[in-house]
This record gives C-alpha cells, structure tokens and sequence, in this order.
C-alpha cells in the first residue's frame, strides 16, 4: 500500500486542474470593442427592445443584448440584466410586491443571499429543510411551513440541480403563492427539457466568479410576465420608468446597474456554455458510475427529471462508518493532499449563521420587531425541523468544484483512485 500524501507519500494527481475563468482572446476582443467604442454603461431599458435574428446590427447595448440573448437561451421572453445574483433576488421579490410582514420559504441548505434578500426587502425567511438525497427543496416539507402570511417560494436550483418544480409549482398553485426561482448555480440546467430560470414567476441567475459563466460579478432575471419584467428594469434604474423623463422617479430603487463591460465579456461565456455544461455532465455521469464500487461515498442523486445539469458543484456525502470512524474533516484533508481540491462546503445551515442567532437584521428589531409582523423567530429552532441540512453541512457533505468535470473522462479516475487510496489508509490517520 503506497503510503498517504498527507504523511510524506507520493500523491495520487500532480497535474494541474482546468483553471477557471475559462477565456481566451474572444473575451479580450468584446472588452477591448467597449473600450473603444467609449459606450461603458448601459443606455436602454431591455423591456423596450425585441430580440430578431438581425440583434447584432441593431447597435444595442451590450446589456440589453446579453439580456435578450440569455433569455432567449433558457426559453424566457423577458431578462433583465443586473450588478449582482444578490441583487436580482431582491429585485425580484420587491417587483411581486413582497415586503414589511411577508414569509418567503427558503431552503435551509443554500448560500446566505437566498435568505438576506428576503430579509433586505423586510420580509421574513422561513426554512424549510431539504431532500436527503438531492440537498434540495423538499415539497413534502413546505406545506407545513405555509402560515397565512407566506407570499412566495423560493426554491434553489442547489449544485446545478433543478429542484422538483412539479412538486413546488403544484403546491403554489394550490396556496396561491409566487415562486422565486434561485437559480444561481443553474445556468442551462433543464426540468423535463425546459430550462429553469421562468418556470416560476421570475428567476435570478448569478455571474460571480466561481459560477458556470462569469464576468467576475452579475446577475440576471428571467421572466416571462411583461410588467414583472418593466417593475425589474424601473427597480435597478433607481425607479425610473420607460418613456417617462430622465430624472422622473416612480419608486424606491437601486442603482444595481450591469456595465458594458460584464455583458460584453458574457456575451462570450454565453457561446460556451451549452458545451462545457455537456462536458461537466458526461464526467459527472462517468464519475458517480465508477464511486458506485466505494462503500460509503455516496453522489447526490441526479433526478431523471432533471433533463440537464449543470453541475456547478458535485456532491458526495461521506458515511465516517464506512472509513473507520474517520472525521469527514480529516478524510477532505487526505484527499486535498492526494491532489483532489475536495472541500466540506457550508459550515453551518443559513439559520445557524451569527446574523441570524443573534437577530442583526436591521435596526430597531426589523423586520421581526416592525408592526407589520410583530411576532418573533426563533431561528435556533429550524434545527430541529431541519435535519437534513444539520448533516449535510456537520457530517456528509464533501464538494467538488465545476471546473473539475472540464478535465478528460480519465481524470475522473484520479478522483476514484485518491479516494480508494485514503480508503485503504485510514489506519494512517488516525
């Protein structure tokens, strides 16, 4: 048995991974075209324009263009192009009217922006745990969750993974709720061959650096209601209105404004996408097969509902029995040393998080202590109606990152390999 990496052993992978950005001189080429052009801002309201085969010879702004042409993408008649994925989510809750004393149900396993942009519009989050085997939303657990002051449902698209939108949308439907979608990580993901991001109400994509396109930040809605989208554009435009005059404002707004600069850069990313996520995939699928013969690493369960996914992040949920009694901690730390950037993701469910432990929303006590919910939470409690996400985040979940599955089918086998090596070492470790 060769001995560990992590005790002065030769490791399994010394070959670099794919970095990430992915760029060439195609994104050099669309920044350098903006510079140029001394246009860096966005100019024009993306719900006045319709998107034509001639798009290119219209001379739009290059926010309006990669707007249209990523909603055109995922099947959806209206985006609107933002700063932020945060940003979006805000702005898409405040266009459906959800604010002082409204419930928002969010899972309790997702990036903290799921929550706080329910909070920075002084509404309520409310979580709800998620399924074992999916780490998503789990429609069996909303309905218990539906008070009389819950307004929408935000599930979230986790890992690349489309949530089961038949299970949430049926529920919706019934309780007459809005659907946010958080598709953050999702880009071109599909449920039942369609693409996520408009099968609710509004969705929100993210841009940051680490996601499946990127200009380093972004974000963007998809809608396919016309005055959910004109609310967006006024929203980000400091509440300005189209046709009325410049310094007219209608509304409280944001200036959450995308520059010429990010669009043009994911004007580019945009062309990739279709064939990376393929890639990510087919070596995701290749992978999941091969850790089929490791007791005790089990990949998240990829739903045949979910006709495509992204995999912005690969999940394994790691059994410490079957590796004799070794800390999941320990075990990430074995495979890091062994060349396999593994990490253990979230450190705690959101609801766990100091911010909400201690209540440092706004000031004053809002929005718990406003007098339009005038009610408290005790967010410490979710830990007892979340205990999935308790171990997902304390003992299961180890993380692997997109750019990983851009590499050949055989480095996959590096992955397997490295983990049957610390595997049979564990004695090793102790």
């Amino acid at each position: 048995m060769s001995e560990l990496a992590i005790n002065g052993g030769s490791p399994v992978r010394t070959k670099p991974w794919p970095a990430w950005p992915v760029h060439d001189e195609r994104e050099v080429q669309a920044v350098t075209e903006v510079v140029r052009s001394g246009k860096w801002w966005r100019f024009a309201y993306a719900t006045g324009v319709e998107l034509n085969e001639d798009l290119q010879a219209q001379e739009l702004s290059k926010v309006v263009e990669f707007s249209l042409k990523f909603a055109r993408h995922h099947q959806a008649r209206f985006g609107i192009a933002m700063a932020n994925g945060t940003g979006t989510l805000e702005v898409a809750l405040r266009a459906l009217g959800i604010g002082p004393g409204d419930e928002v149900i969010v899972p309790a396993y997702t990036y903290v922006a799921s929550a706080t942009s329910v909070l920075q519009v002084n509404a309520i989050p409310i979580f709800v745990d998620v399924q074992a085997d999916t780490y998503n939303l789990d429609p069996a657990r909303i309905e218990e969750a539906i008070t009389e002051r819950t307004r929408a449902i935000m599930p979230v698209h986790f890992g690349g993974q489309p949530a089961d939108m038949d299970g949430i949308l049926a529920i919706a439907k019934k309780h007459g709720l809005a659907v946010v979608e958080d598709a953050a990580h999702a880009h071109g993901s599909e449920w039942r061959g369609c693409k996520v991001g408009a099968l609710g109400d509004v969705g929100s994509f993210s841009f940051q650096a680490s996601k499946n396109m990127t200009a380093g930040e972004g974000g963007i809605v998809l809608t396919n209601d016309q005055d959910l989208a004109e609310k967006c554009d006024s929203l980000l435009w400091a509440g300005r209105k189209k046709g009325r005059p410049w310094y007219e404002f209608h509304q409280l707004g944001w200036n959450y404004r995308m520059t010429e600069f990010q669009a043009a850069i994911l004007l580019v990313q945009l062309e990739r996408l279709e064939e990376q996520n393929d890639r990510r995939m087919a070596n995701a699928r290749y992978l999941s097969a091969r850790l089929a013969e490791v007791e005790g690493l089990e990949p998240l369960r990829w739903d045949e509902r979910a006709t495509k996914h992204s995999f912005h992040i690969y999940i394994m949920r790691y059994q410490p029995e079957a590796f004799g009694g070794l800390p999941r901690s320990r075990f990430v730390e074995a495979l890091v040393a062994e060349g396999i950037p593994a990490f253990t993701g979230y450190t705690f469910p959101v609801y766990a998080n100091p911010m909400f432990v201690n209540k440092n929303f706004h000031g004053k006590g809002c929005p718990l202590a406003c007098g339009h919910y005038g009610r408290d939470v005790d967010y410490a409690a979710f830990a007892r109606s979340c205990p999935v996400a308790e171990r997902a985040c304390y003992q299961e979940a180890i993380w692997l990152e997109q750019r990983l599955f851009l590499a050949e089918r055989e480095d996959m086998d590096d992955i397997v390999e490295a983990i049957l090596k610390v595997k049979a070492g564990v004695k090793e470790l102790a």
